[in-house]
């Protein structure tokens, strides 16, 4: 195909391609309810892109800042939502290799996971794990991808060493707590409520924090008798700046994803950083680069789909809810009540 072409006319299965299709359409920038079915062409495929028929799309705390307004696509990004589906390969653009029509697969998108038909880049795309259907399967990209980019190529978390997780029951905390047990790190995790801390147990952290009744700088001083952690992965933000430092320890390196707390960390003592010789990172994955995207992809599948593969690791799943149930969904991850991750499906 030629780039920026529409799909050929007939799918694999003998059928022809519709002539518009289902999505989520942000009416105007907002709460929850501001989402709506609505009906639209299929996306352009461009050189080296795949077209999926999404079967389910992960839900992220990134498509709830774009439905606010708050987190515009990248220039040439679909204006859709959704930045992680599974489902069938139905067509390919030009210079594609390794990929087929029919393929079961799961994929990072640039925008547009909200919708029956999806063009997602095959450098960043997966095969399904052995067993998942593609509800499970539409709960890694984003998650995997996030933290292995951030927790293992960027802070450099090795086994022996130990990390914090804050948010744990979060997708993004139940996939860090899986990794760093699987690959060797002792771990701790915060979270709101007992039964959220017994899940984080249950994950395989070493210790639960609840960060309602506890102080984790505190609990982590005591616990690695005042050493503090290797590695900090922090979701939070500004309100936990001064405590991360002091949690960590000589050489530790603190790994920022998000803002839930705040931009504007105030009163912060700045001292830890030169007397532990402290490394801070962040960065968020949908400005990354094509060959970055790729980079993560690659060791993803070297590296954490064999586990995947194997059941010792797999993603926690609190909710999957048909597509017309979108507006709930959002409610649901905005509440925060939720364990793991929450998918809307598309028939």
């Amino acid at each position: 195909m030629s780039p920026d072409a529409r799909p050929p006319g007939v799918l694999s299965s003998g059928a022809r391609f519709p002539e518009a299709m289902s999505y989520v359409e942000v009416r105007e920038p907002g709460g929850p309810e501001h989402l709506v079915i609505a009906e639209g062409p299929l996306p352009l495929l461009r050189a080296g892109d795949l077209l999926v028929r999404v079967e389910a799309a992960g839900i992220n705390r990134p498509d709830i800042m774009q439905r606010k307004g708050d987190y515009p696509p990248p220039p040439g990004a679909s204006p859709v939502l959704g930045l992680e589906v599974a489902g069938e390969v139905v067509a390919l653009g030009s210079d594609v290799a390794g990929f087929a029509v029919g393929d079961r697969v799961c994929a990072l998108a640039n925008g547009g996971g909200y919708a029956q038909y999806c063009a997602v880049p095959a450098s960043q795309t997966l095969r399904l794990p052995k067993g998942y259907d593609a509800a499970r399967a539409a709960a890694l990209p984003e998650t995997f991808f996030t933290v292995w980019a951030n927790l293992f190529m960027m802070a450099d978390l090795k086994a022996g060493e130990t990390v914090l997780v804050h948010g744990g029951t979060s997708g993004i905390g139940t996939t860090a707590i899986q990794l760093a047990r699987e690959f060797g790190a002792t771990v701790y995790a915060t979270a709101g409520t007992a039964e959220k801390c017994e899940a984080c147990l249950g994950l395989g952290a070493h210790r639960a924090i609840n960060y309602r009744t506890e102080d984790f700088a505190a609990v982590i001083a005591e616990a690695t008798g005042k050493r503090g952690v290797d590695v900090i992965l922090d979701m939070v933000g500004a309100t936990y700046f001064d405590r991360n430092l002091k949690s960590l320890g000589l050489d530790g390196r603190l790994s920022i994803i998000a803002f839930l707390g705040g931009t504007f960390a105030e009163k912060v003592n700045l001292g830890p950083i030169l007397l532990k010789r402290l490394r801070i990172t962040g960065s968020a994955m949908r400005p990354r680069t094509a060959s970055e995207k790729q980079e993560i992809r690659d060791q993803l599948l070297d590296k954490v789909w064999p586990l995947l593969d194997d059941g010792r690791i797999a993603p926690v799943m609190h909710a999957v809810l048909p597509r017309t149930e979108v507006v709930n969904a959002h409610r649901m991850l905005e509440h925060g009540d939720h364990i793991g991750k929450i998918v809307i499906t598309f028939g």
